[in-house]
């Protein structure tokens, strides 16, 4: 049974990898070797644990979250297929899956991180929506409900078939079992666009990290790369900015933050996706207030893991992931 304040040994790395094959659009896990934050080894000898059968048949960008009574656990993600031999709509060019792509995330739930059960697609963004991408969830204390957002491109009204111009943007809803959702509300719109927010809450304030979606010039040297700003509001819509061009310098641009907190220390651990590189790059901070994230100096990803999420382990739940799947050790 979960027990209030639990102790953790270990971290669950949920991912799917870049460069997919054939029908590799799919969800992959990783295990720690016990609290070190930085180095793992795959499971189900590195194959994939959960395959989509709904929607476009592809699933990216894997968010896991664990219930405020620890006891559940819910898994997000893209619905999303651009590998393979699917025909129609399904084989999308990046241009076409924002414009006529899924409004619906993928969800399954777990009590045991083991047997994931109920997996369904939930429409949460508005039909003037061309995508819903990269979902990430984060609950709120002070609203007693999950927060759930993603990026979406909104296209006017009277654009049904989503011909015109436009941008992504942060988008929310709220939700208590992820079955029934508010209303979709902009969360974050700077007049540009902005993809992949990922937050991580620590002395009542949420820092929230997102990419700058914009094309790098001279002109524009945070584009492409990762910018962090805080609140105490969660879906607050004026963020305070804190740093921008997180990880310039030692990526050469990166997206699908994965933001976590260590088990033992102070410290804090953000995965980058170096996407067109080496995918996932560790940086590390023990001051999220200063915005200085130094690259991790030693480890060991699962190869070419990205844009995915980091979560807790107690022992119970370590040794049954250990158990069901077995572990090799990661390439990288």
């Amino acid at each position: 049974m979960y027990q209030p304040n639990p102790v953790y040994v270990g971290y669950l790395l949920v991912y799917f990898v870049g460069n997919p094959s054939v029908d590799d659009e799919r969800i992959r896990m990783a295990l720690s070797h016990g609290n070190d934050p930085l180095h793992y080894r795959e499971l189900n000898d590195g194959e994939p644990v959960l395959t989509s059968t709904l929607g476009t048949g592809g699933v990216r960008d894997p968010f896991v979250i664990r219930s405020p009574a620890g006891d559940r656990f819910h898994l997000i993600a893209t619905d999303l297929r651009t590998s393979g031999d699917a025909e129609d709509w399904v084989q999308l060019s990046w241009d076409r899956a924002e414009r006529v792509g899924s409004r619906s995330i993928v969800v399954w739930d777990s009590s045991d991180l083991v047997n994931w059960t109920g997996q369904r697609l939930v429409k949460v963004s508005p039909d003037t929506a061309g995508n819903t991408w990269a979902p990430k969830a984060c609950y709120a204390d002070e609203l007693g409900t999950y927060v759930v957002f993603w990026a979406s491109k909104l296209y006017t009204k009277d654009d049904p078939h989503h011909t015109g111009t436009t941008y992504n943007r942060m988008l929310y809803a709220t939700t208590t079992d992820f079955r029934t959702f508010s209303e979709p509300t902009l969360w974050h719109d700077p007049g540009h666009a902005v993809i992949d927010s990922a937050v991580i809450k620590h002395n009542g304030v949420y820092y929230r990290y997102t990419k700058d979606e914009r094309d790098q010039t001279p002109s524009m040297p945070s584009a492409k790369l990762v910018i962090a700003e805080k609140s105490r509001e969660l879906t607050s819509t004026t963020y305070d900015f804190v740093v921008d061009r997180i990880g310039e310098g030692a990526v050469s641009r990166g997206e699908g933050p994965a933001v976590f907190k260590s088990n033992t220390e102070e410290k804090w651990y953000m995965f980058i996706d170096e996407f067109g590189g080496r995918n996932y790059v560790p940086f590390e901070t023990t001051d999220l207030d200063s915005g200085k994230w130094i690259p991790s100096t030693s480890y060991r990803l699962p190869a070419e893991a990205k844009h995915g999420s980091v979560l807790p382990l107690t022992q119970a739940e370590y040794d049954r992931l250990l158990s069901a799947y077995g572990g090799q050790e990661s390439d990288s």
